[in-house]
């Protein structure tokens, strides 16, 4: 109640502060509009870019009559908040991993498919090809959103204590995960000992040896400095971690046709800004953590093949529970 409360003061504000009416160039009267974006990241993310290009193109291409104010840090409610006001209608713009969203959308557990990608280029042609974005649209429309678009920020990857170059390395290591019931089967099929913990324990946790090692993007581990108590960041790419930009299905329906266009072609700049500013950053997050004296270790062919041999029955768990065509388009362009 208080959470709901303390977004309507917010919204409240937003609409004394940017609501009104201005003149077009030809001097007539028009409505101008301001809406909340909501994310539960830092600003200094790829999500953060990524949300306010967003911004700043729909105002470009309605010529400043179509506002958009970006709230980071979980200022709107966390990622479960973000997606029940976005669906009421209360938040029209959301941007945030696809993760969360599984348990409101199943089949989104597509991308919980470990190890079918190792290359995020090919991930990226595969989200972005039409088939497949029309069968992932109509998953966020059945949940009451429209889908305009993922970025990323590359692969998540392992970061742990011990050298890792073979299956026996990740034996009995004690890795934080998110809860999610394919990510911890992913983990136990190399051995390996997952632990669900809330991310603001993961720095202590590793610091305190709770756990032994942990999984996260490159921007992640950076950010939150977790490579300062890791000596080795493992390049497991087990998963994308894709960030989507949805917005609110009965917000948007309500909008002009023109609206529409607008936010639909400023949420592809947006997507390509982001990717761009994705691949940029992990270079340079890389050399942060080299030297740091962390090492980043890549895995040879062998193990990578062995890794992902392991991960036949996560696979054929997701199968029974996301739609088998949505799971095929998605696998069209995986590793060989």
């Amino acid at each position: 109640m208080l959470k709901r409360l303390k977004l309507i003061l917010i919204l409240a504000g937003m609409s004394v502060v940017f609501a009104g009416c201005g003149k077009s160039a030809d001097g007539v009267e028009e409505q101008r509009y301001a809406w909340p974006l909501g994310t539960s990241s830092p600003e200094d993310t790829v999500t953060q870019i990524m949300a306010e290009k967003f911004a700043d193109e729909v105002s470009e291409l309605s010529d400043g009559r179509m506002k958009i104010q970006v709230y980071p840090n979980s200022v709107l409610g966390g990622d479960r908040e973000l997606l029940e006001s976005c669906a009421d209608g209360d938040i029209p713009f959301v941007v945030q991993n696809t993760a969360p969203q599984v348990s409101f959308m199943k089949d989104i557990a597509v991308f919980d498919m470990p190890c079918v990608y190792s290359n995020i280029d090919d991930l990226r042609k595969v989200v972005d090809d039409p088939d497949f974005l029309s069968g992932i649209s109509s998953v966020y429309k059945s949940g009451g959103y429209e889908l305009l678009g993922y970025a990323d920020q590359g692969f998540r990857v392992m970061s742990t204590n011990k050298n890792v170059a073979a299956m026996a390395d990740f034996k009995g290591q004690k890795i934080r995960t998110m809860e999610n019931s394919f990510h911890l089967a992913f983990w136990k099929q190399l051995g390996a000992s997952p632990t669900p913990m809330a991310f603001s324990e993961v720095y202590i946790g590793l610091q305190q040896g709770t756990i032994d090692a942990q999984e996260n993007p490159y921007e992640v581990i950076v950010s939150n400095k977790l490579y300062e108590q890791q000596h080795y960041i493992v390049e497991t790419n087990h998963l994308p971690h894709l960030i989507s930009l949805i917005v609110s299905d009965e917000f948007m329906q309500k909008l002009s046709a023109e609206d529409q266009e607008i936010i639909r072609a400023a949420a592809v700049k947006a997507k390509d800004y982001a990717r761009e500013q994705s691949d940029e950053r992990i270079a340079s997050r890389q050399k942060i953590i080299r030297d740091s004296g962390s090492e980043i270790i890549t895995l040879s062919d062998e193990l990578y093949v062995e890794i992902k041999t392991s991960c036949e029955p996560v696979y054929d768990s997701i199968r029974k529970s996301v739609d088998p065509k949505l799971v095929d388009l998605y696998m069209s362009g995986a590793d060989k």
